[in-house]
């Protein structure tokens, strides 16, 4: 009986109900995304030293790991970030504006789970009975690979960017010292990206089970699908080759990743039918 209440009442709701329970979402969020703030806020320390600053440091695991490699493979171009990157900040309020943007990202990232639930509840009486079937876990599938994408960008993507960008130098006479502005937002801006992307898999797994896509399609258009992630990529990066590269490889996998989970669910649903 409740069921049947549920879906009636999901029937007779009208424009300016969706509204309402639309306005909701976006309050309970901006809670979810304000105690995240507050909480990177208070921990300051934390969340500068040990994570935004990390990656350029030796001793960032990341390039920790690669330059015990290159000592025992005697190869030292793949030794990263041996030296730390010298950050300076120039503005006078600087500091400030960085530690409220670093909250309020940090804020998002945290509740990234609780809003893509907030959002799935909002959509989910408009969807068919078929698609509620299909997107069954929706919510933790999406947040995992959010986080993997983030994890993937942070460990990987970051240290050799800092390492590429931040020892460039088109003369000798010039040297490097980067903003602590440019810095954070370089880390940010290649996280939340990749982070993103990382979704594929999961848009492909729901639209193949709803029939909207499928692997044969999605070979076919192969070509034409890595130009467009070519072209993401150097808009979602900073503007330089080596980082639009190392955002495009992990995009491309994804994809081939992708045709793999369409054709699963294509075999599988061929097996229930047969």
């Amino acid at each position: 009986m409740s069921e049947k209440k549920e879906k009636n009442k999901e029937k007779k709701m009208t424009f300016w109900q969706h509204l309402e329970e639309l306005r909701w979402v976006i309050i309970y969020s901006f809670i979810s995304i304000l105690i995240g703030s507050t909480v990177s806020f208070i921990f300051k320390n934390f969340v500068f030293n040990s994570i935004i600053l990390a990656p350029k440091n030796p001793d960032f695991i990341t390039n920790d790991l690669l330059c015990r490699l290159s000592d025992i493979l005697s190869i030292k171009s793949i030794c990263i970030n041996s030296h730390p990157l010298e950050i300076i900040n120039i503005d006078l309020a600087g500091q400030f504006y960085i530690h409220i943007f670093i909250s309020i990202t940090t804020g998002v990232i945290i509740s990234a789970p609780i809003i893509l639930w907030l959002l799935w509840r909002f959509i989910k009486p408009a969807l068919l009975e078929k698609e509620k079937k299909h997107t069954k876990g929706t919510v933790l599938i999406t947040s995992i690979l959010f986080y993997i994408g983030i994890a993937f960008s942070y460990f990987i993507i970051v240290p050799l960017t800092i390492n590429f960008l931040g020892n460039y130098q088109v003369s000798e006479f010039i040297n490097n010292r980067i903003s602590l502005s440019s810095y954070v937002h370089t880390i940010v801006s290649l996280s939340f990206a990749v982070g993103i992307v990382f979704e594929l898999p999961a848009i492909v797994y729901f639209l193949t089970k709803t029939g909207i896509i499928n692997s044969i399609m999605m070979k076919k258009n192969r070509k034409i699908v890595f130009v467009i992630l070519l072209i993401i990529s150097a808009i979602i990066t900073p503007p330089d080759v080596f980082s639009q590269l190392l955002v495009c490889f992990p995009l491309v996998l994804l994809y081939e990743l992708s045709i793999n989970i369409s054709k699963r669910i294509e075999k599988k649903n061929n097996l229930l039918q047969g």
